[in-house]
């Protein structure tokens, strides 16, 4: 059997999708640049257990310059996880790098992927390409009008996709992950930083009044729909990936201090520029193609997210 390759494989998400390729039984080819977005180190305990397994492989390269075409020697999939991450980050002189990373870097690897006739390539994508909309829930045939240069990045990167596939036949498929949470969550994502302040005994800091509302959705099911498409998403098509747990954040602060049995102090100041009032995904498309259905309540993924910060040494920085 071909392998895939998952580009980020260091990552969040990355790493959760390349292990479950392996228990699978999949041979796995792992990319990654280690961006100096967060702590390197971070990304080496996401990948350490993967390191020791066989039929795991890495390599540390920029895909915005690399070769892509060897990369995907002896590949029969593609899932492109890799990409500049954060709505806020986004604006200013570091778009480029978000050109760099989201844009340069996802249209060589499908020249490469044509080139080399994937079987099928899964482009991770984000619920950021909707922006702002009352129309919920959001609909893969509803407007996509972003609200933040990441945003903007991302819907290039589904367009591109969608490019390949109707002028070169490349099987793509675009999923627009919804606010993705759980163990190995990035260290600037919302619930890993209200865990570590509320475990330090540190007031949080809410931009908003946190009355916005996200659909938010655990890692495992992301995971789930996305070897799910790999195997046999449509080509061409776009769904959404949601946990059907839309809740406000004030809401979510509060499973967080049920889970972990203390009371969190909580800072509100200005909204910060790019981010929506509200989420919802309509996943009946995915649900339909895919067999997508979430398995984890909000509440158990906030306790097993809880769980592991309170596992991690202090000396970790999450």
């Amino acid at each position: 059997m071909k392998s895939v390759l998952v580009t980020g494989a260091a990552g969040f998400i990355g790493s959760h999708v390349a292990r479950r390729l392996l228990d699978d039984g999949r041979a796995v080819l792992g990319v990654d640049a280690f961006t100096d977005y967060y702590a390197r180190s971070l990304k080496e305990a996401n990948v350490a257990d993967l390191r020791r397994r066989d039929g795991f492989e890495l390599i540390e390269t920029d895909l915005a310059t690399a070769d892509a075409v060897s990369l995907l020697d002896g590949v029969g999939g593609v899932c492109h996880l890799a990409a500049q991450a954060g709505v806020r980050a986004s604006w200013g002189a570091s778009f480029e790098t978000y050109i760099d990373c989201n844009i340069r870097a996802t249209q060589r690897l499908l020249e490469a992927a044509k080139a080399r006739g994937i079987d099928r390539f899964v482009y991770a994508s984000s619920s950021s390409v909707y922006g702002e909309t009352s129309d919920l829930p959001m609909i893969e045939t509803g407007r996509t009008r972003p609200v933040s240069p990441y945003g903007v990045t991302k819907l290039a990167g589904e367009n591109l996709a969608r490019l390949y596939y109707r002028s070169h036949a490349l099987p793509t498929v675009s999923l627009r992950y919804f606010t993705v949470y759980g163990p190995g969550q990035r260290p600037d994502m919302a619930f890993t930083r209200f865990i570590r302040s509320a475990l330090e005994e540190r007031p949080i800091t809410v931009y908003g009044d946190g009355e916005q509302t996200r659909d938010f959705t655990y890692v495992d099911d992301i995971v789930s729909g996305t070897v799910a498409a790999l195997e046999r998403g449509r080509p061409g098509s776009v769904m959404n990936l949601g946990g059907g747990s839309r809740v406000t954040l004030n809401e979510a602060i509060e499973m967080i201090e049920g889970a972990l049995g203390t009371s969190i102090e909580i800072r509100y100041v200005e909204p910060a520029h790019g981010d929506v009032i509200d989420t919802l995904a309509s996943t009946e498309e995915a649900r339909r193609a895919l067999g997508f259905e979430p398995t984890v309540t909000l509440a158990d993924g906030i306790r097993a997210q809880c769980a592991w910060m309170r596992s991690l040494p202090r000396t970790t920085d999450a």
